[in-house]
């Protein structure tokens, strides 16, 4: 058996709270600085516009960021992922709700790890994101 930071044993099919985020051109800015990626389509509208999106599009990886976040939170002080996997399908944009939500895919007992499907939704429900990723849980190892 194992529980998670909220105290209940997590289950195979156990959905993670959903959270929603929402990012500022201000945190793109920084994250563009922190990241090395210095694309104008991460902090400029009018450059992002003529690429062919409607705005500024939040990074790929600072969703991935949101969800691994989600996950330790949820999984407690001290956990952390043995692996990691993330898809990008779709682009967020700057002020638009991201909602980040996780399912328990396999619970390992014997490790104390759980396997989970993480993924962000835009706006319209659509998801733009997506992390299966194996968690190990209150910091105890093999």
């Amino acid at each position: 058996m194992i529980t998670v930071a909220d105290g209940r044993v997590a289950e195979t099919g156990m959905e993670l709270p959903a959270e929603v985020r929402f990012t500022t051109t201000r945190q793109l800015v920084q994250y563009s600085g922190a990241a090395h990626d210095p694309s104008g389509i991460h902090y400029d509208g009018d450059y992002a516009r003529s690429r062919g999106f409607d705005d500024v599009i939040v990074h790929g990886f600072l969703k991935a960021g949101f969800l691994a976040d989600l996950a330790t939170r949820w999984g407690g002080h001290g956990s952390w992922f043995v692996s990691l996997r993330a898809r990008y399908q779709g682009v967020d944009v700057v002020g638009a709700p991201i909602t980040c939500r996780g399912q328990v895919t396999d619970v390992d007992a014997a490790h104390h790890r759980v396997s989970l499907e993480l993924w962000t939704e835009n706006a319209d429900g659509r998801r733009t994101t997506v992390l299966t990723g194996e968690l190990q849980l209150t910091g105890k190892e093999d």
